[in-house]
């Protein structure tokens, strides 16, 4: 990607957090899934670390290889005109030196952005130090400006997303961290799992960066959400489940009713799913 290319892209992925209204990024799996995406008139997407894993056989978790991942990233980087953020876990690194080396990988692939999460994966100890966390996103911040490729850090919170701590602290915990995260160079924030609309009011009255939430069942609606002033909800892994659950259905049906309508009717044809890839390509 040229620099020209790059800047432009950042410009209109930050740009796309500085509407007046709520948008939403998609969060696709592979060359396709961010195709259609686009195809559908989304002007940015995200990427899926459960649906880039297990749609290759690999659990969640930092359990794909790093170089699996790095070839994932680089399909969907190529097969969109669109900017493209990484979720890209803690990093794949167990210290900051291997994290700032793995985002340089990532950073090449052609993304503009990142979900870096605070979030260990250890139940022992779940959530990493505010200070290691800050220390984190000020080193990829310094890689960003080194390598001189602008990059859009999103700063994900998981105390929510993974039920840490004393429920009647855990708003103020996440707005403390969210301060922290944003004077350490972070773009936007994201605390997946936030589900009320008072904690979210709350979260935008003390925030003054951006907000990312996370799409899901017992959310209010995107029209509410809008109008508290969040700038961005991700639909996460969940487009992903819904293609694994609607194929369940197809295969389930054939099984025990020897019905193939739901994979025949209203579906795309041969010829529209190769063009997805290959627009010129006459199949």
């Amino acid at each position: 990607m040229s620099d020209l290319n790059r800047s432009v892209k950042f410009n209109t992925f930050q740009q796309l957090h500085r509407q007046s209204s709520t948008f939403v990024l998609p969060n696709a799996w592979d060359a396709s899934s961010a195709r259609i995406f686009q195809e559908s008139g989304f002007k940015a997407i995200g990427t899926t670390s459960a649906g880039m894993a297990i749609s290759l056989g690999y659990s969640d978790g930092e359990k794909i290889p790093f170089e699996k991942l790095i070839e994932a990233l680089k399909m969907i980087v190529n097969s969109v005109n669109i900017p493209v953020s990484a979720d890209i876990e803690a990093g794949y690194g167990a210290s900051i030196e291997e994290v700032i080396e793995n985002i340089r990988q990532i950073i090449l692939t052609g993304v503009v952005g990142i979900n870096i999460e605070d979030g260990t994966g250890n139940p022992e100890d779940p959530i990493f130090d505010v200070s290691l966390q800050v220390e984190k996103i000020t080193a990829i911040k310094e890689l960003s400006r080194l390598l001189k490729m602008p990059l859009f850090i999103n700063a994900r919170i998981d105390l929510y997303w993974l039920n840490i701590g004393n429920p009647a602290l855990r708003l103020q915990s996440a707005i403390n961290r969210a301060i922290a995260y944003q004077k350490a160079g972070a773009d936007c924030i994201f605390i997946p799992g936030v589900k009320n609309i008072d904690s979210i009011k709350k979260l935008r009255q003390e925030i003054s960066s951006p907000i990312n939430l996370l799409a899901g069942a017992d959310m209010p609606s995107l029209k509410q959400i809008s109008e508290t002033g969040i700038e961005r909800v991700s639909s996460g892994s969940a487009p992903f489940r819904a293609t694994i659950t609607l194929l369940r259905k197809i295969s389930e049906d054939i099984i025990n009713h020897g019905n193939f309508q739901l994979m025949i009717d209203d579906v795309i044809t041969y010829s529209d799913v190769a063009k997805l890839i290959y627009p010129s390509t006459d199949m």
